[in-house]
């Protein structure tokens, strides 16, 4: 097939253990997954009705690498988040087979233009631009299922300059990952490659240029790297 300009390159991430690289496809997103994180915002847990945004595939951050400040902000803030990779997906998909559907698992930064989404929420408006920019998703390397099983009750930390800033158990979140899965089925059919950034705990603040940050799920994978 010949394009009538040149194809944008396949956004990856490293497969911890191997030379893989995993392709992705969508990046899905569900917010005020923690209940702490929803009182912060100052929003009610509402089951009935889960809340879903996208990203960008090549928002993606891998290999440790810097991360720029974005344009157009004055408030960066940090979300650190339990990371899904689906190998394959479906519609519909019941929440007893929806584990089946990954394929390995990460840690996160949903990056957030707080100050661009105060604004829209304060008029009704969409709020993509404050979610789904350049460099918006720092994520670690993908840790397989077959490796590390399906995490469970493991603690889910982000440190800034040494400064434990959040800190949850994955336990904690309102839909659980097969729960996460099911939901978004409804909305969308789910692909191999796709990404499922699933909510971030309290404690969410700014971030400034020269800030280094640190991200665990317990002492199985980590994601570090630096505002610039």
């Amino acid at each position: 097939m010949s394009y009538a300009i040149a194809p944008h390159a396949q956004p990856g991430i490293p497969v911890a253990g191997t030379d893989l690289r995993f392709p992705v496809h969508r990046i899905y997103c569900i917010g005020r997954n923690y209940a702490d994180h929803a009182r912060e915002m100052g929003a009610t847990v509402d089951r009935a009705n889960p809340i879903f945004f996208a990203k960008p595939a090549d928002a993606i951050v891998t290999g440790n690498a810097d991360v720029p400040y974005p344009t157009a902000t004055s408030e960066l803030h940090h979300e650190v988040e339990l990371v899904v990779a689906l190998a394959t997906g479906g519609r519909d998909i019941p929440v007893a087979h929806a584990l089946e559907r990954v394929y390995a698992y990460a840690v996160g930064l949903d990056l957030t233009r707080r100050d661009l989404q105060a604004a829209a929420k304060a008029k009704g408006n969409p709020w993509d631009v404050a979610k789904g920019f350049d460099h918006s998703a720092p994520v670690s390397d993908l840790h397989r299922v077959g490796d590390i099983g399906h995490p469970q009750h493991l603690p889910l930390r982000l440190s800034v300059n040494g400064e434990l800033r959040q800190q949850a158990d994955i336990d904690d979140m309102i839909f659980s990952v097969a729960e996460v899965i099911h939901e978004l089925s409804k909305f969308y059919e789910l692909q191999s490659g796709d990404l499922i950034f699933t909510g971030t705990p309290a404690g969410v603040a700014a971030l400034v240029r020269g800030d280094h940050f640190r991200a665990e799920l317990g002492d199985v994978m980590a994601l570090q790297g630096r505002i610039i």
